[in-house]
């Protein structure tokens, strides 16, 4: 079907859009040579851009904040009536654990939307889960150990040094250089932490120091692996480790985000980039994604890939990840939206049938 005939609305949640505002680089302030550039607009500015892209190449589109009201959503859709919902709402009245459930109410009403389904999204969301249904698959995964209760005892079997997550948060959320633990003191310390800043229970894994390595994969029913991006670390200072931090992700005035450059292609052996390939579009299919997804991998010093995490409907930001693997297999931006959106509607369309 032409584009010109599918109405595509962008639902998203921002309830306080007039926070986010443009950062201005103070130079002068940092004591690093930026890699990236500094200038970063909001999220609202890539919803706009979607929205102009989609347009010139044939849609009908449109897009919605919510702003944490769920009638509003509802409301739009019966009087609008999308042929295509593309999902943007990750979290509702600041609760991750409600993605889900925007994701079921689109099942209810029998909405035509991207990526991901209730179940996929619940069960990535926690990582103690996903390592527990991964570990059933024997599809390796570091040595973990969950912690339910701030008073828990526990028999650790673990080696140091270990990594503490919260186990339900996304975006590396609650994940900075401190989370990364060498004894039992600092263990205990930053168990505390994640209990009593961000009121979760915490997943704690064995360190691997190797490696990142992500998996992009698009597709519905025949799901292709992208080319494969690694996060290089080597200019990463001594007093920081190899990881993907919160800030790395999201700070551009910290050191960590200029250190962590994505290589794509990576470079890997032809052996190595199958198996992880394989092993990618096992746990796509196991972990029950759709559409969009990114696997993310440590190799340890024999090459050997651990999965770290499973992310449904990654972001879709034109210098992010997923898109950048996209460029790299061929795909333009809006090309990659594009499908993206197909998949959903020729999903709607054989029920139809």
């Amino acid at each position: 079907m032409k584009n010109n005939f599918i109405k595509v609305a962008i639902y998203y949640n921002e309830p306080n859009p007039e926070l986010y505002k443009k950062l201005k680089a103070n130079d002068n302030s940092l004591t690093f040579e930026p890699y990236f550039e500094i200038d970063k607009y909001s999220p609202l500015d890539e919803y706009d851009k979607m929205v102009k892209k989609l347009n010139k190449s044939g849609f009908e589109c449109y897009q919605l904040n919510i702003k944490d009201n769920i009638d509003k959503l509802i409301n739009d859709y019966y009087e609008n009536k999308p042929d295509v919902v593309f999902n943007f709402v990750e979290l509702y009245r600041e609760r991750v654990d409600l993605e889900m459930s925007i994701v079921g109410l689109y099942e209810l009403l029998d909405i035509a939307y991207t990526g991901a389904p209730p179940m996929a999204l619940a069960n990535c969301q926690n990582k103690h889960l996903t390592k527990r249904i991964l570990s059933y698959f024997k599809i390796k995964t570091p040595n973990f150990h969950y912690v339910d209760k701030l008073n828990h005892k526990f028999n650790l079997r673990l080696k140091f040094p270990l990594i503490v997550k919260p186990v339900m948060e996304d975006a590396s959320v609650g994940i900075d250089n401190n989370a990364i633990v060498h004894n039992k003191k600092e263990l205990k310390n930053r168990i505390e932490f994640v209990f009593d800043k961000i009121n979760q229970p915490v997943l704690i894994e064995e360190y691997i120091d190797g490696r990142e390595i992500n998996v992009s994969i698009l597709g519905d029913k025949n799901p292709k692996v992208l080319p494969i991006s690694e996060i290089d670390f080597s200019q990463m200072p001594e007093h920081l480790y190899g990881i993907v931090s919160y800030q790395a992700k999201w700070d551009p005035f910290d050191e960590a985000y200029h250190k962590t450059i994505p290589i794509c292609p990576a470079l890997l052996p032809k052996r190595v980039e199958k198996k992880i390939s394989e092993l990618a579009l096992k746990t796509f299919k196991i972990m029950g994604v759709r559409d969009y997804a990114r696997i993310d991998f440590r190799l340890d010093n024999n090459l050997e890939p651990y999965v770290l995490e499973v992310n449904p409907n990654p972001d879709l930001t034109e210098e992010a990840g997923f898109m950048r693997s996209a460029k790299a297999a061929g795909f333009s931006y809006t090309k990659t939206l594009s499908k993206i959106i197909k998949y959903a509607f020729n999903r709607k369309n054989k029920k139809k049938k």
